[in-house]
């Protein structure tokens, strides 16, 4: 998912280039789906679905899923995996306590309207209902985002209100929820040091596309060559493996019964 309506236009999520240079995601989805612990008849939602690979496994638990994700091509390859998955932005979710238990994983901070995202998924829970996620946090990609910022800003180009991120810290976050009434059995902040299955050059263009369409499409292929060589001596190991430098947001909250 992405931040506003410019924002997403520019940010596309084409599930073939995911899968290339993005398949780790679902398979580190494991711990969140670890601590939420589904049970088999439950009714899950998960929230930013993506296309699928992490709700199915949920729905070979035993439980009825459903998925929503922002990203309408997204939305197709969870189908033609044979899941129930709709189009829906997360921070309108239109459910009232129709679910035991609502999951996200790594699409959270896609959402800049947090209090918004939170808000529809109390709606949707039932009472006593579980939230489960694991999200962006702190300095998450931290080294990343301050180099691509650097090049643009080096072309005039205002990288700070481009950014479709949302990151939150641990307080800032428990205090959202426990404003909607949530009861937070857990929170921290993880660091998380990935390693990517290619070059950075995929990574961002995977992930940073809003930043890079933003710059004239001439420009593009110098600021990928910047950011690579700065990141470069700091994110790639003595194998030539680079290692996003991902810090995550892990939470489970409950819906009072």
């Amino acid at each position: 998912m992405a931040s506003d309506v410019g924002q997403r236009a520019t940010q596309k999520w084409d599930p073939s280039r995911y899968q290339t240079n993005a398949g780790f995601v679902p398979k580190l989805g494991r711990p969140v789906l670890d601590m939420a612990a589904p049970v088999a008849g439950e009714r899950v939602l998960d929230l930013g679905c993506g296309d699928g690979v992490l709700t199915e496994e949920v729905v070979a638990l035993g439980c009825t899923v459903t998925g929503v994700d922002f990203s309408a091509d997204q939305i197709a390859a969870a189908r033609d995996r044979g899941l129930d998955a709709h189009v829906m932005d997360g921070q309108k979710l239109t459910f009232d306590t129709e679910f035991d238990l609502v999951l996200s994983n790594a699409a959270m901070h896609w959402m800049p309207d947090q209090a918004a995202v939170i808000d529809g998924v109390w709606r949707a829970l039932k009472p006593g209902g579980r939230f489960a996620s694991e999200m962006g946090g702190g300095d998450n990609v931290g080294k990343i985002r301050r180099a691509v910022r650097t090049a643009l800003s080096a072309r005039g180009i205002n990288a700070e209100a481009l950014d479709p991120w949302t990151f939150p810290g641990v307080d800032e976050q428990r205090a959202r929820l426990e404003a909607r009434g949530f009861t937070v059995e857990s929170i921290k902040l993880i660091d998380r040091p990935t390693p990517l299955p290619g070059d950075i050059e995929g990574w961002l263009w995977t992930f940073c596309e809003s930043f890079l369409m933003a710059a004239p499409e001439g420009e593009r292929a110098a600021i990928v060559d910047e950011v690579r060589t700065a990141l470069d001596p700091i994110l790639r190991d003595e194998n030539g493996v680079w290692i996003a430098d991902y810090v995550r947001l892990r939470f489970l909250a409950h819906k009072p019964a």
